[in-house]
C-alpha cells in the first residue's frame, strides 16, 4: 500500500498534523513481519473484499492484526504523516467552525488513473474534536458500511467502506458500545465546508488554491484547451460541473427513496459522492415530508426537500468562488446567480428521466409529467411502499399480495386506470420505434431494485453484533446489497419481508 498525500500541498491552513497523537509503532509496508506493536485488543471486524481487490489490496493483509493496527489509528504506516483537514459547515442554516473531529486521513492511494482517499473514521481525537473523544461506536460504523455499500450496488456515487475494525475499547454513547473504526475509501474528502473554511481563513488565494487542486484531481478535463468556452473561465466551469454532479446525485437519491438526513455544507463533497451516513435512511411508505433524522425537528431536511436544499448549498460554494468567476465582484455575483437558477432545471431533468424509466417509458411526451404525478399522489394517497410498487410493477412473476405496504394501492380502480393510460404510452413508444414489445420489462428492470438497506434490516443487524451475535446475517445482506437488481431467491426472500418502518421511526447521527 503506496500511500501520497498531495492534501499536503495546500495550504497548511486546510488541515493539521497529528502532532499529539501519540503511536504505538510503525508498519513497514515491505516487512510485515518487523512490524512493532505494544498493545492488543484491537481486532477486524469486516472486510471488503471485493472493493480491496478493485483497489489493488490483498483481503488477507487487510484482516491481520497488524493491518488492524493500522486502521484503527493506533499505528501508522512508515513513510506516511496522516492529517486531519479543516473545513466549516452550514449546519442545519448555522455557520460552524468543524473539521475531522474523530477521522484521519491515512493518505491517498492510486488506483487506475486516479487517487482515492483512505480515511478512518472513529481513530481518536484531533485538533478539530471540539471536546469531543474522537472514536465511533460499532453500530453507526456498520450503518455506513451497509448503507453506503447499498448505494454503491444501486449505481449511486458514493464513497465506499473498506473494512471495520473493532478498538476493543468502550465507547459511551447513550449507553456503553463497543469501539469501532472505519476505513472510508472517497475520491476525496473535499466539501462544500471546505471552501467556506478557505473562504474565511484565507480568502481569495486559498479558495483559488483549493479550487486548482479540485480541478485537477476531479476534473482535469477542463484544463483541455478544447473543454473550455470561449466565454467563461475554468473556475466557472468547474462550479458548473460540481452544480451538475450534485444535481443528478440528489435525483438518484429520491429515485431510490434515499433520504440523506443532515445536508449540511459539511456534507456536500464536490467530487459528487455521497458522503457522510448519519441519520440516513431509505423510505419504506412513500410521503413526500418524510424525516428520519432525530435531530431534523423541523423537517428541514425531508425528502421533498432534497433539491432545495441541494440548491442551498450549491449557492455558498458559489458564494465562496465569485471572485474567480470576473475580476468585478458584481460581475461575479451575477454569473453565480445565473448558474444557480440553472440548478432545478437540471434536476428535474435528471428527476424526470429516471422515474420514466422506472416506469418504462422511453422518450417525452407531452402528458408524462402528468402521467408521473399522478402516480406519485397515488402513492401517497394510499400510503404505498414506495419500493415495492416498483418492484410489483417489474416482475409479473411477484405477486404484489406478498409485497408490503402495497395491498391498497394495487387493487384500487385509479391505479387500475392509471395502468391502462401507461399501457397506452408504452404502445405509442413501439408506434414511434422508441422501443420493441418487452424493451420496457427491461428498462424497468435495470431501474427498480428488488432490495434497498431496508431500516429493520439493518437496525437488527446491528442490534444483533451489538449483542454478540455472529457476522452472518450481515455478511448476507452486505453481498445481497451488491446486487439488488437481481431477482434471485435471497432478494426475494429480503423483498417479501414484513419489515417496514413506522412513520415515527427516527434514525440518530452516529457516524
Amino acid at each position: 500500500m503506496r500511500l501520497k498525500n498531495t492534501y499536503r500541498g495546500l495550504p497548511k491552513e486546510l488541515y493539521s498534523d497529528l502532532l499529539d497523537r501519540v503511536w504505538l509503532g510503525e508498519c513497514d509496508m515491505d516487512k510485515l513481519e518487523n512490524f512493532t506493536y505494544n498493545k492488543g485488543g484491537v481486532s477486524t471486524l469486516l472486510v471488503n473484499e471485493d472493493l480491496a481487490k478493485d483497489m489493488g489490496l490483498d483481503p488477507k493483509l487487510l484482516y491481520s492484526k497488524d493491518m488492524a493496527l493500522v486502521l484503527t489509528g493506533k499505528n501508522k504506516i512508515k513513510g506516511t504523516e496522516p492529517i486531519a483537514q479543516a473545513y466549516m459547515g452550514h449546519q442545519f442554516g448555522y455557520l460552524n467552525m468543524l473539521g475531522d473531529g474523530r477521522a484521519i486521513l491515512l493518505g491517498e492511494l492510486e488506483v487506475g488513473d486516479k487517487l482515492v482517499d483512505i480515511q478512518l473514521k472513529g481513530s481518536g481525537r484531533t485538533i478539530y474534536s471540539r471536546g469531543g473523544d474522537g472514536k465511533a461506536s460499532l453500530g453507526p460504523m456498520v450503518r455506513e458500511y451497509l448503507i453506503s455499500e447499498a448505494m454503491a450496488g444501486l449505481g449511486i456515487a458514493t464513497t465506499r467502506s473498506l473494512a471495520i475494525c473493532l478498538t476493543g475499547e468502550d465507547v459511551f454513547r447513550y449507553k456503553r458500545e463497543k469501539g469501532a473504526v472505519l476505513t472510508r475509501i472517497a475520491d476525496s474528502h473535499i466539501r462544500v465546508g471546505t471552501f467556506q473554511f478557505a473562504e474565511q481563513t484565507g480568502g481569495k488565494d486559498m479558495v483559488k488554491d483549493l479550487a486548482d487542486y479540485s480541478i485537477k484531481r476531479h476534473y482535469k478535463d477542463i484544463l483541455d484547451d478544447e473543454n473550455k468556452s470561449s466565454s467563461s473561465n475554468i473556475y466557472i466551469e468547474f462550479f458548473r460541473r460540481v452544480l451538475n454532479r450534485q444535481a443528478k446525485l440528489i435525483a438518484d437519491w429520491m429515485s431510490v427513496g434515499f433520504i440523506h438526513g443532515v445536508m449540511n455544507t459539511d456534507n456536500m463533497a464536490i467530487s459528487g459522492q455521497t458522503i457522510d451516513y448519519g441519520p440516513c435512511a431509505f423510505m419504506d411508505t412513500y410521503r413526500l415530508d418524510t424525516v428520519y433524522s432525530s435531530i431534523d425537528k423541523a423537517g428541514r431536511y425531508a425528502y421533498k426537500n432534497q433539491p432545495t436544499i441541494g440548491a442551498w448549498n450549491l449557492s455558498w460554494l458559489a458564494h465562496s468562488l465569485v471572485d474567480l468567476f470576473d475580476q468585478d465582484h458584481e460581475k461575479g455575483l451575477d454569473i453565480a446567480k445565473k448558474e444557480l437558477e440553472k440548478f432545478h432545471l437540471i434536476f428535474h431533468s435528471f428527476w424526470f428521466d429516471k422515474l420514466k424509466k422506472k416506469i418504462g417509458i422511453y422518450g417525452s411526451e407531452e402528458d408524462d409529467s402528468r402521467l408521473l404525478f399522478e402516480l406519485l399522489t397515488m402513492l401517497e394517497k394510499y400510503e404505498a411502499d414506495y419500493t415495492n410498487t416498483f418492484l410489483a410493477m417489474t416482475y409479473d412473476e411477484l405477486d404484489y399480495r406478498e409485497l408490503t405496504g402495497i395491498k391498497n394501492l394495487f387493487e384500487s380502480d385509479e391505479f387500475k386506470a392509471w395502468k391502462d393510460k401507461l399501457d397506452s404510452r408504452r404502445s405509442l413508444d413501439i408506434q414511434k420505434s422508441r422501443a420493441k414489445e418487452n424493451d420496457y420489462k427491461n428498462l424497468m428492470k435495470q431501474n427498480n431494485p428488488v432490495i434497498i438497506a431496508r431500516n429493520r434490516l439493518v437496525e437488527d443487524i446491528i442490534s444483533g453484533l451489538e449483542n454478540g451475535g455472529d457476522l452472518s446475517e450481515l455478511i448476507e445482506l452486505a453481498s445481497a446489497l451488491k446486487n439488488p437488481y437481481e431477482l434471485n431467491q435471497v432478494n426475494i426472500k429480503l423483498a417479501k419481508k414484513d419489515i417496514s418502518t413506522p412513520l415515527t421511526y427516527r434514525t440518530y447521527c452516529g457516524t
